[in-house]
């Protein structure tokens, strides 16, 4: 192409990418920054003892702070401008891919947080939504250029797990086709057109997981634990399987034995080995843990 073929809106866009240098590694999915494969991927695990009071509200200061310094680390920068530049332009069209679960939503102050740092790139506030289960019908979902897909870990009864990997499901108008065997094949929702290429952030919430649960719609407070954690990262798998790890151990120090996740949340691994989508083996995992270490379980 040309660049008397460019649209204008692609034009800028790419001088953009220009200017901006290292932003390339940022707007880029994860595979494709360069990374070879047998490279790790870079994953933030962020914890603050202070994250909730003794009613268990969130302090928002508190994790604003947490979020903006694990973005920081992870781009490898000193400020927020510099770290959101890497992953978001001003010309781009923003879904906040959310998840509204009435037992363990993702935090409202964290939305507001993500959406504000792309206010802050340059990003039009009416090119941002956060939706979860309308995004098949949401007018800037269609349109969007990029996404930022962030959810609460959670024991789920048909995949094992809610993962980041799981929560894209939303993306195809029948998600129980991705049930048989365990939701075993769900990193394949990632190459719907709405989806394929646009993620540029990870956030999985680990503020009070759920560890246990049976049944489709389980939840009970007291297989919740106060993690007070998030975990950041460009490798969406990569921060499901560190999840996973940290949800593990603390069934077994609850229940004083090993308990393996019920059905087994093979989906993680198996968007490593068969679909490629990310790293779930430890050894490429490059692990960065910042703030509160007791009990951090990994």
């Amino acid at each position: 192409m040309t660049i008397k073929q460019l649209t204008r809106r692609e034009a800028l866009k790419r001088m953009g990418l220009a200017a901006a240098g290292t932003f390339v590694l940022g707007h880029l999915p994860w595979h494709a920054r360069g990374q070879k494969r047998d490279e790790p991927s870079r994953v933030v695990l962020i914890r603050d003892k202070n994250l909730l009071n003794d009613s268990g509200s969130l302090n928002k200061d508190v994790l604003t702070g947490m979020f903006d310094r694990a973005v920081t680390t992870l781009t490898g920068d000193t400020d927020n401008k510099s770290a959101w530049s890497k992953i978001l332009q001003p010309e781009d069209v923003l879904g906040i891919k959310s998840n509204v679960w009435s037992n363990l939503p993702t935090p409202d102050e964290l939305e507001q947080q993500i959406k504000r740092r792309a206010m802050e790139v340059g990003i039009h506030e009416k090119d941002i939504s956060i939706d979860d289960r309308d995004i098949l019908r949401n007018e800037v979902f269609k349109r969007a250029t990029a996404l930022i897909n962030t959810r609460p870990m959670r024991t789920h009864d048909w995949a094992g797990v809610g993962s980041l990997i799981k929560n894209y499901i939303m993306f195809h108008p029948r998600p129980w086709d991705y049930h048989p065997d365990t939701c075993a094949d769900l990193a394949k929702v990632w190459d719907k057109p709405m989806a394929k290429g646009k993620t540029r952030l990870n956030i999985l919430v680990m503020i009070t997981p759920l560890f246990h649960g049976v049944g489709p719609h389980h939840f009970n407070e007291k297989y919740t634990w106060r993690y007070n954690g998030l975990i950041v990262s460009f490798d969406p798998v990569a921060a499901d399987a560190t999840g996973l790890r940290i949800i593990e151990a603390r069934r077994k120090e609850f229940f004083g034995e090993e308990r393996p996740v019920s059905p087994s949340p093979h989906h993680i691994r198996l968007a490593d080995t068969r679909h490629h989508l990310g790293h779930a083996n430890p050894r490429n995992i490059k692990l960065i843990r910042l703030g509160w270490k007791e009990g951090i379980l990994i």
